[in-house]
């Protein structure tokens, strides 16, 4: 397990199960999980498939334990998973912290779609707190348009005063973001990244400025991004080097690893310009390279003479 810490941000390489066990008790104001899904996807050298959806099971309640003894008595934690194993971490959770809110991240898919059932456009997140009576939840961070005042201007005549419905509200459990796609200015090599909105909208809600933010599977380490943005401290966790290094890049924590520069991986559709050639370095000429400039800026003044041009 290795630390890289910089300012009120910290990364550690390393499980997410080992790695949880350092951080001290009671300490977190907020967590969003979103472990590998148990689907089959590649995350560097791993694969994220288990035995069986119990064996999944198993797994999820050691870090989940971990999570919620790790979480402040005003905390409070988003989890995410696949639609297939959502509903075994739910049962879990809820005899062991209460869940206030499931949260359905819906999203259109431009790729290939099932043919003989109903594919998945949506997953599911669970938003817990360990006291119902007492933690963040800052609403007017949060506000959305009402349509039915915003947008409609209809007007509430039940009232003593007839009124236009409110212009915004709070979110409901219905949230449509679109996916991270490759020509998306935060896109990084990630199978699953999430949206830097959706995170921005956890993140505002629960949580206040110098408050802690803890992701345990990072991956390209977007909560702890925007959580940094948005003045919170971070502990991002995660396994593959590949993705550190991206954390570390994007978190300003180092420049360099291990005499590699970290910089973002050029798309296809970007030139090849800044990224490749801003990393080379700038080579004194050697002493034939000088003769050669000498004498064609001797042969070039004598040309300018003949022209009678001076300078």
């Amino acid at each position: 397990m290795q630390i890289f810490s910089k300012n009120s941000d910290t990364i550690v390489h390393g499980d997410a199960i080992e790695a949880l066990q350092t951080v001290s008790d009671n300490s977190v104001d907020l967590i969003f999980a979103d472990p590998p899904y148990n689907i089959g996807k590649v995350f560097g050298e791993c694969k994220d498939r288990w035995p069986t959806d119990e064996a999944y099971a198993e797994w999820c309640a050691q870090w989940l334990d971990l999570c919620i003894q790790k979480l402040k008595p005003t905390g409070s934690m988003y989890i995410m998973s696949s639609t297939q194993c959502i509903p075994y971490l739910d049962l879990y959770l809820r005899k062991k912290i209460n869940i206030l809110s499931r949260i359905v991240w819906s999203y259109d898919s431009s790729g290939v779609q099932a043919k003989k059932y109903f594919g998945s456009m949506y997953e599911p997140i669970l938003f817990c707190v360990k006291d119902p009576k007492n933690y963040t939840f800052n609403a007017n961070d949060i506000l959305v348009d009402a349509k039915t005042g915003s947008k409609r201007k209809l007007i509430d005549y039940r009232k003593p005063v007839p009124t236009v419905y409110n212009s915004e509200k709070v979110p409901g459990n219905v949230w449509e973001f679109a996916r991270v796609r490759y020509r998306m200015d935060e896109y990084e090599e990630h199978p699953t990244q999430k949206p830097e909105a959706l995170l921005e909208r956890v993140i505002k809600a629960s949580s206040n400025p110098g408050d802690l933010v803890l992701d345990p599977f990072s991956g390209t380490f977007s909560t702890c991004a925007v959580a940094q943005r948005l003045g919170r401290h971070t502990v991002g966790i995660e396994k593959e080097l590949d993705y550190v290094k991206i954390g570390l890049r994007r978190l300003s924590i180092l420049a360099e690893l291990n005499g590699e520069p970290l910089v973002k991986a050029r798309r296809t559709f970007e030139p090849v310009e800044r990224v490749e050639q801003q990393q080379l370095p700038i080579e004194a000429p050697s002493k034939k390279g000088r003769q050669r400039k000498q004498q064609a800026d001797y042969i070039a003044d004598q040309k300018q003479l003949q022209l009678g041009v001076t300078t």
